[in-house]
């Protein structure tokens, strides 16, 4: 009869097993074992722990000599596994599936899949996918992005960004700038509501009843919203907007607002209005740089909690939602914070610049 060898434990080892064995962030298997080895330090035969656990022999006769041989570190990592080995493709062709990725497209489609790039390269689908992770390649996606091409990009850089680091004492930043074209769109059918095991569901079709322009100047210093919304865009909708700022703000402060280089904000009446109230400067942003107007990241918050999903009767019932968002807001207002530095950000610019040119040139 063959005799199982014995295990004697230390302290230590003693210690570490019950920890392991009665733990409840420990991995059952990890617990399993440690109570095996437990089980066989208490002069336990393979049968016996086999029948208390509910295990086979054999599994308590493994870990037994796994312990014996490697100790607890034998308990915690499994060996290797069999199984097929991983092919591996070869350097030549991992490097002729990235060029062939980064420089070709498939005949009648602007990008690769993995299925396509299996069947030219002669490999699998798994070893394609395993190359693209490798070298951080992702075909189905694509960036959008606009250079600007402003002379001044620099100095309006600087000056926005300037007024978001360090805003001038005994005076208000306002970001402002108009959301047009918000559609009041109402469903076809009404959609069903959230349910356990169901998404919510809404018609793909719309009927429109008609569009607001929302005009907003965001406060950078505390996160408040000033806000209308009027049927046009006009230079005489932005004299009203901004008419709607001098009476909102305290008369003693001086007003700092960003925009950007919209024609209505440039007006010669615009210009004229501005001389007669000496408390507004104008700071613009560089062209195709909206990114840099705070408010911006406002727009996005409203469409994407309210509008979006939003079903809308008329235009004004989707006035009235509008201007509640912007009240439930403004009772707890919380600002955005700009972290980027003027020349973090013009670095990244001439980085991107630099490698557009280069792609072009090639």
């Amino acid at each position: 009869m063959r005799i199982a060898p014995k295990v004697i434990l230390t302290n230590e080892q003693q210690a570490q097993l019950r920890a392991a064995a009665q733990g409840r962030s420990v991995s059952v298997r990890l617990a399993e074992r440690a109570s095996i080895v437990l089980l066989a330090a208490a002069g336990k035969e393979d049968i016996e722990i086999a029948v208390r656990l509910s295990i086979t022999r054999q599994t308590a006769a493994r870990w037994r000599g796994r312990f014996l041989a490697c100790g607890f570190a034998g308990l915690v990592k499994d060996k290797p596994r069999g199984g097929r080995r991983r092919t591996v493709a070869t350097d030549a062709k991992v490097k002729a599936i990235v060029r062939r990725t980064t420089q070709t497209t498939p005949p009648g489609a602007t990008h690769w899949s993995t299925r396509v790039m299996a069947r030219v390269e002669g490999v699998s689908e798994k070893t394609v996918r395993r190359v693209w992770k490798t070298h951080g390649l992702k075909p189905h996606l694509i960036n959008s992005f606009k250079l600007s091409n402003d002379r001044q990009f620099v100095e309006k850089l600087e000056d926005v960004v300037g007024l978001y680091l360090s805003p001038p004492e005994h005076a208000l930043v306002l970001s402002c700038d108009e959301k047009n074209q918000v559609q009041a769109l109402d469903r076809t059918q009404p959609g069903l509501p959230l349910a356990k095991g169901y998404a919510a569901t809404m018609t793909h079709d719309y009927i429109r009843h008609g569009t607001t322009t929302l005009f907003a100047a965001l406060s950078t210093l505390d996160g408040k919203v000033i806000s209308t919304c009027m049927p046009r865009h006009r230079h005489q909708e932005w004299i009203k907007f901004l008419n709607l700022i001098d009476q909102r703000t305290p008369a003693e402060k001086q007003l700092h607002l960003i925009v950007d280089n919209y024609a209505t904000h440039k007006h010669p009446k615009v210009k004229a209005w501005l001389k007669r109230h000496p408390r507004f400067h104008m700071h613009f942003t560089p062209t195709s740089s909206s990114w840099l107007n705070m408010v911006e990241r406002f727009f996005r918050d409203l469409t994407v909690n309210r509008l979006r999903r939003g079903t809308f009767s008329s235009v004004k019932q989707l006035i009235a939602v509008i201007e509640s968002y912007v009240a439930t807001q403004n009772a707890q207002p919380k600002p955005f914070i700009w972290t980027a530095k003027a020349s973090d950000i013009l670095q990244k610019v001439t980085r991107l610049r630099e490698k557009h040119h280069k792609l072009m040139a090639e």
